[in-house]
């Protein structure tokens, strides 16, 4: 067990501890947010807010440009989602579940495009395609993007989009050196699963009281 251990951790040999620890607190407060996600839970907000400010560092010290991006939209997005999810409507009810319409589907094609070439750019500008991660990262950015503006409105097929990005992202963080936030990505496709059902249930109490 401990070659297993002396195995993980060796790559984090010649990292600086205060990016060790950083990741790791930002590990937690990012589970805490999938968690309250999925509870339907406003705390989602704060708790993602502290997870994101700490990876968009992190991140910026390693040079992952497009990951950086993805958590310093999802810091905006937080606040924005922290509003929305706070409004009442004409019966003081807070913002319910519900579907993405067709035309949300449309813009939600529209931001995933959009980020693509986003991303393409910042790296092609910085010179950082020098890895297939790279590549990859570019598609799980948008993947997340368009993900976290449904959270935000609370549509049910947010979890969609955590499913498939948090897959791919499990192998791609490990292989990154990111072994926490690696272990962070398994634990959120778990959630993300439990996360779509609770919504869904969520969803059909709602279309019943209706």
């Amino acid at each position: 067990m401990s070659h297993i251990f002396d195995w993980l951790f060796s790559q984090y040999q010649g990292i600086d501890t205060h990016l060790i620890v950083l990741e790791f607190i930002g590990v937690f407060f990012g589970f805490l947010s999938v968690w309250y996600s999925k509870q339907e839970n406003i705390l989602v907000y704060p708790t993602g807010i502290i997870s994101t400010a700490i990876f968009v560092y992190i991140l910026w010290v390693y040079g992952l440009l497009g990951d950086m991006f993805i958590n310093a939209y999802y810091f905006s997005m937080s606040i924005y989602g922290w509003y929305f999810w706070t409004r009442k409507d004409d019966n003081n009810q807070e913002v319910p579940v519900t579907k993405t319409t067709k035309k949300e589907h449309l813009w939600g094609a529209v931001i995933f495009v959009a980020t693509i070439l986003f991303v393409i750019l910042i790296y092609k500008v910085n010179d950082k395609f020098d890895s297939w991660t790279a590549y990859v990262d570019t598609v799980t950015t948008a993947i997340f993007f368009v993900g976290m503006w449904l959270m935000a409105k609370k549509k049910l097929e947010n979890w969609t989009y955590w499913i498939i990005g948090d897959l791919i992202s499990v192998p791609l963080y490990f292989y990154k050196g990111l072994i926490f936030t690696s272990f962070q990505y398994f634990l959120f496709t778990i959630i993300a699963i439990y996360g779509y059902k609770a919504w869904k249930n969520s969803l059909n109490n709602n279309q019943q009281i209706a």
